[in-house]
């Protein structure tokens, strides 16, 4: 200011000068925040949200907007998976058991998404007044987290793989593919039969399905049954994982359908199956009727 007054430039010019600087520079603080922000709401922008009927809420992903079904009882959630405020599966929860009891989603070809490194939980699920979005384990009030989910430390050293319900392979997008690293969509898995037989299981489905059923809408659904072992005396290791898809045709039935279902082991037995089949042995598993396709 005082350079610029000694250089003859009058007072007022000198006071517009100094304005706009502030100005600008205040422009260039403003929009870097809103930078920041809006890069962390990207990052954070996936989302769980418990519903009380999926069908309704995000029924794209149940054949004919029908579920399988659902067992009664308070230690149940219905959440649909979200990522970036778009719906990309649904999550049938059990809170008690801290696992998923099924995962349903759609096939729309094989899109060689990348796999996430972070696993997330749900605030809802612990804490009726939490936020919708996915988050990790620090955003939750410790007095309440974990109460009826899985947190990482319970697989840490564990001898189990968390093991997708809702798998990378066949997400349709790279969002999705990030929408399904959340616990909530999780289950311990042993190792081999994770890595080896039931990725053979998710990668043979998914070639088959882009040549069996091309054009056509696919709907599949994976689960688990549970065991009588748990991690860290909290999370259910499931005796079972089975999966089931569902080819629609112009009429809404499904025209090429099948089932698999195999035991969460290292050396495990899997068994390939027609649908109906698997319900019959889901029904001896879980002791109650069971429908996947309705």
């Amino acid at each position: 200011m005082h350079t610029l007054l000694k250089c003859g430039l009058p007072v007022k010019l000198i006071k517009t000068l100094a304005e706009n600087l502030i100005s600008s520079s205040l422009i260039r603080f403003i929009m870097t925040l809103l930078l920041h922000v809006l890069m962390l709401s990207l990052l954070s922008a996936g989302s769980a949200r418990v519903v009380r009927d999926f069908e309704t809420e995000c029924g794209q992903f149940f054949a004919n907007e029908r579920s399988p079904t659902r067992f009664p009882g308070q230690q149940y959630r219905q959440l649909c998976q979200m990522h970036s405020y778009v719906d990309y599966y649904a999550t049938f929860y059990d809170t008690f058991n801290k696992t998923p009891v099924y995962s349903a989603y759609r096939f729309e070809g094989i899109k060689h998404c990348r796999r996430h490194t972070s696993w997330y939980i749900e605030p809802q699920i612990d804490d009726n007044n939490g936020g919708p979005n996915v988050a990790s384990e620090g955003s939750v009030d410790i007095l309440v987290r974990g109460a009826r989910q899985a947190l990482n430390r319970d697989y840490y050293r564990s001898g189990y793989h968390k093991g997708h319900l809702a798998p990378v392979y066949l997400a349709n997008s790279q969002r999705c593919a990030r929408a399904t690293f959340t616990l909530t969509n999780a289950a311990p898995q042993a190792p081999y039969f994770n890595s080896v037989w039931w990725w053979d299981v998710e990668k043979s489905l998914a070639e088959y399905l882009e040549r069996g059923c091309y054009l056509q809408p696919v709907y599949i659904v994976t689960g688990v049954v549970p065991g009588t072992r748990y991690l860290n005396n909290r999370v259910n290791v499931p005796s079972h994982f089975w999966t089931a898809y569902c080819c629609l045709d112009q009429n809404n039935r499904c025209s090429d359908s099948w089932g698999v279902i195999g035991t969460n082991d290292d050396n495990s037995t899997i068994e390939r199956m027609s649908v109906s089949d698997l319900e019959e042995e889901l029904e001896n598993l879980y002791g109650a009727t069971f429908q996947v396709f309705q």
